[in-house]
């Protein structure tokens, strides 16, 4: 990651990385197909019911993002996991970072990972993320979680996150 000197606002620039379970941890958890035919991959741990919440699904419909993805607006919901399962998708770009010391978004610790449209992914309750961006061709996402509080969603406007693909080598995925 690149950043601005101290004290400055500049843009911060975060290379997205493949999927990593152990770093993507302290932000939720990629969400995996089984492998085999008549094997079930369980999730419902993270859509465990929160009291004076209802359980809520929707399917929304992505553009492409542009590279490189310049994020601006985080949001992150304080009481519930928010679930992603992809649907005709081939790649997606999901951007996450920790709160600072006083509850904000800390861009200069972000991460970036470069999801294949097999793997769903879940943002732990506070999370702040960027929105779900798909690279290649426009698509949908079923998305799952408890709502039903005035701040289910909390944005935060922050200075430019420039998101970044690593450069591409040869026998690689694109």
């Amino acid at each position: 990651m690149t950043a601005a000197p101290a004290g400055q606002q500049g843009p911060v620039r975060c290379t997205a990385a493949p999927p990593d379970p152990d770093a993507f941890a302290p932000f939720g958890a990629f969400v995996i197909a089984p492998a085999r035919v008549g094997d079930r991959a369980h999730f419902s741990e993270w859509l465990v019911p929160v009291d004076g919440l209802a359980q809520q699904s929707h399917m929304n419909r992505v553009a492409p993002t542009p590279l490189p993805a310049v994020v601006r607006r985080v949001e992150r919901h304080p009481h519930a996991a928010q679930l992603f399962v992809p649907v005709g998708v081939s790649r997606y770009l999901v951007t996450v970072m920790p709160s600072d010391a006083d509850g904000g978004p800390d861009r200069e610790r972000a991460h970036a990972f470069v999801v294949p449209g097999t793997t769903g992914v879940v943002y732990r309750p506070g999370t702040w993320h960027a929105g779900i961006a798909v690279l290649d061709h426009e698509a949908s996402f079923g998305v799952f979680m408890w709502r039903g509080a005035e701040d289910d969603d909390v944005f935060e406007e922050i200075a430019p996150l420039e998101v970044v693909l690593p450069p591409h080598r040869p026998g690689s995925e694109p």
